[in-house]
């Protein structure tokens, strides 16, 4: 039986009262037309219905070794998804035992099949790895991560990356040679400086434009690096960016003794000056994703220094106090949120989910995120789905709330 929502619909493209049409058998629209259906369930003008979230870059850290389990695996990672009203994650590779080629790619692949939510891969790419038989995202680590997935130079770097002419690759933009330097600094935010960021945006922009990629750089955090990345798209350079909700929210004017371990991350939090600018980039459309690079370690690494910031329980949360407090407007919402991450994964996507995600329309995935932006909402720490058991926003209170969130046709919740 079709079933119909209505209300205030926002996309990449426009605001309007509108009714969406569906089918909970196929998971796919049937129908959008202007204008409310009086029959249809209707959610009020306080809320806003958007094309399904998705967070293109999260470490759900399950491999075929089972290591990390402890961290997050692909149900858990699934949950907080669901808590965080996203219906589509893309999960990195730098496992105990990354997914470098076909097999252990399929495998990998194969452990995704029992989450509550649909879970893309990208493939690892290291100092002796190929491309894989079929088309799928890639992400190479340019400085020290988990395993082999790392280069110690950048022309070791470039001599793998041109086996990937034309290939869909994301890089993490740390100099190593910048690292090492200052590895004896007394803090992390010195230890990893903007300089490491910078040049190595230098390095994989040009990469990118030589090798014919189609490139993005991941978890950006710096002014003077999105200046580059602007430039370059300017004079045609297939790139794109993310940002993360911690660098748009958190600068170093706030890191204190007592919380600095708990917003150690890889790139680090910067200075008030580049907060400011990530926020300028997602106003202007130069930003292309908000991504969390949701990290989960637990409690007691973190309390020893391990980077990385879970955050995908609060990614729609995040998104309200975007809306309400940095006044992002809500079809650039649509666009980094829903559009672009649908766009990024649909060269991927199982042929079961039709026309893709990020997009309503029929034909399209019947996903989506629905926010009630007028009622506050505080996030406690029992409400946590991550197996990480903590955030950085435990005890904030948000401007707005998840009202509903839709997985192919039906209401879903991370319970």
């Amino acid at each position: 039986m079709l079933e119909r929502i209505a209300g205030r619909i926002a996309t990449h493209e426009s605001v309007y009262e509108g009714t969406i049409e569906f089918d909970p058998s196929t998971g796919y629209i049937t129908k959008v037309i202007e204008g409310i259906d009086p029959q249809a369930k209707r959610y009020s003008e306080d809320c806003v219905i958007f094309p399904g979230f998705g967070d293109i870059h999260i470490h759900a850290r399950e491999d075929v070794s089972g290591k990390h389990c402890y961290k997050e695996d692909f149900v858990s990672a699934g949950k907080a998804a669901i808590n965080g009203g996203v219906v589509h994650v893309a999960d990195m590779p730098n496992n105990p035992i990354p997914p470098i080629n076909d097999s252990s790619y399929a495998e990998k692949v194969a452990l995704t099949h029992k989450s509550p939510i649909h879970i893309t891969l990208y493939a690892g790419i290291g100092p002796e790895t190929q491309p894989l038989s079929t088309k799928v995202p890639y992400k190479v680590f340019m400085g020290p991560s988990i395993g082999e997935l790392f280069f110690e130079s950048n022309e070791a770097l470039e001599q793998v990356i041109q086996r990937y002419r034309g290939q869909d690759v994301s890089f993490h933009c740390e100099d190593p040679e910048v690292l090492v330097a200052n590895k004896n600094k007394p803090t992390h935010e010195e230890r990893r400086p903007v300089q490491a960021e910078t040049l190595a945006t230098d390095f994989a922009l040009m990469l990118i434009e030589k090798y014919e990629l189609k490139g993005k750089l991941c978890h950006y955090s710096t002014k003077e690096g999105l200046q580059k990345i602007i430039a370059a798209k300017k004079r045609g350079v297939s790139v794109s960016c993310e940002v993360t909700p911690t660098h748009l929210m958190f600068d170093t004017d706030m890191l204190t003794p007592e919380n600095r371990l708990w917003f150690q991350m890889n790139p680090p939090l910067r200075g008030r000056e580049d907060r400011e600018a990530m926020l300028q980039g997602v106003l202007d459309g130069y930003v292309d994703f908000l991504a969390t690079d949701h990290a989960p370690h637990s409690i007691e690494e973190k309390q020893k220094g391990t980077s990385g910031i879970s955050q995908l329980d609060t990614y729609s949360l995040f998104v309200t106090y975007m809306i309400s407090t940095l006044k992002v407007p809500l079809t650039t919402i649509a666009k980094i949120c829903s559009k672009n991450p649908g766009d990024f994964v649909k060269p991927y996507l199982p042929k079961k989910f039709g026309k893709g995600f990020g997009v309503i329309n029929e034909g399209y995935a019947a996903n989506f995120s629905i926010l009630n932006l007028k009622k506050p909402f505080i996030f406690e720490k029992r409400m946590i789905k991550s197996k990480s058991g903590w955030s950085p926003f435990e005890g904030f209170e948000f401007p707005g709330s998840i009202e509903a969130v839709y997985f192919l046709g039906k209401l879903i919740d991370a319970e």
